[in-house]
């Protein structure tokens, strides 16, 4: 099959030929119609995050496309199905294993290749601000990069259900862009203090905060927080260590919590998986949430999809495209 591989020496993503994924007994094997891009995908290029579960160094955390066989022990998925799925790794590819219970069905009303958008950033999304979080009806949530993928998705999802949504961005033309999602504070980070931003706005701060800059915004977040309010740390652009004021975290009866969700167990996974579609697939079939897409490319087109999301020139998800 065809699959686009990382070149370890070079950082650099090459295409190739290499031999169909094995599937077991508890797998679906799908034939690739799109896979979504991820920063996780760059980073993994840059060799800062490896494959936890090894295999091939093929990118690729998220995919749709058609069950082409499926492992004995599974039951709930057949052949011809047409589904989305969460990875490991894997998804620049005409075609990947995967557990059956990372699948989803694709939501009524959603294309096939779009659909590759939804994986791994409703679940991302929904585990993280919903299921650790714990985000309420009247709450604010606090999105920095607002314009990604993760971020697109955060303010439909926490907007469908009731709570008010701040992001942050590095452009007027991004926040523009994200404002019609359900933003009600827009925050360029370039020219405004975010901290100041939120007490204007809410009093006491955001009561959860998404967050994807790591140790460089750590500081200020803890600043943005309401009283009991939860930072969920997410990425690590801003890097990785800093100075954490432990007082004003108590003073404040805040938690600090970072995860991540490719490591995880499968089992785990297969919770979440769940979840989002018990969850999050009726807001999508009802309109209420939908993915956003910035652009589809060819496969072999994957490096410049992948230069996109280090620019910071997207709104929402770039996805690779292997026909229908």
């Amino acid at each position: 099959m065809q699959a686009i591989e990382i070149d370890e020496t070079a950082k650099t993503l090459r295409p190739c030929e290499m031999a169909e994924p094995e599937y077991g007994e508890r797998d679906v094997l799908i034939d690739v119609v799109a896979a979504g891009i991820n920063r996780a995908d760059v980073m993994q290029r840059q060799g800062l995050y490896p494959n936890p579960h090894g295999g091939p160094n093929v990118p690729g955390l998220e995919v749709s496309g058609r069950i082409a066989a499926v492992g004995r022990a599974v039951h709930q998925w057949k052949v011809g199905d047409e589904v989305c799925a969460l990875l490991s790794g894997g998804g620049y590819a005409e075609k990947v294993a995967v557990d059956a219970g990372h699948v989803l069905p694709v939501p009524a009303g959603v294309p096939l290749e779009d659909a590759a958008a939804l994986p791994e950033v409703m679940c991302t999304v929904y585990s993280n601000v919903f299921m650790t979080a714990n985000l309420r009806p009247g709450e604010w949530l606090l999105v920095h990069g607002g314009g990604s993928g993760i971020g697109t998705a955060a303010i439909q999802v926490a907007r469908a259900f009731n709570a008010h949504v701040a992001v942050t961005a590095g452009s007027q033309e991004k926040l523009d862009a994200v404002r019609p999602l359900g933003v009600e504070l827009a925050i360029n980070y370039r020219t405004d203090d975010f901290v100041e931003r939120m007490r204007d706005r809410t009093g006491d701060g955001a009561d959860v905060i998404l967050d994807v800059v790591g140790a460089k915004y750590l500081a200020r977040n803890v600043e943005a927080l309401a009283p009991s309010g939860r930072l969920v740390v997410i990425g690590l652009l801003g890097g990785r260590k800093a100075e954490l004021d432990l007082n004003k975290l108590m003073g404040k009866r805040a938690a600090v919590i970072g995860t991540t969700l490719r490591a995880r167990p499968d089992q785990e996974k297969a919770s979440i998986v769940a979840e989002v579609t018990a969850e999050v697939w009726p807001l999508i079939e009802s309109g209420r949430v939908a993915p956003t897409i910035h652009a589809r490319l060819p496969l072999d087109e994957a490096a410049r999809g992948q230069q996109m999301l280090e620019d910071s020139t997207s709104v929402g998800k770039v996805l690779l495209t292997l026909g229908s």
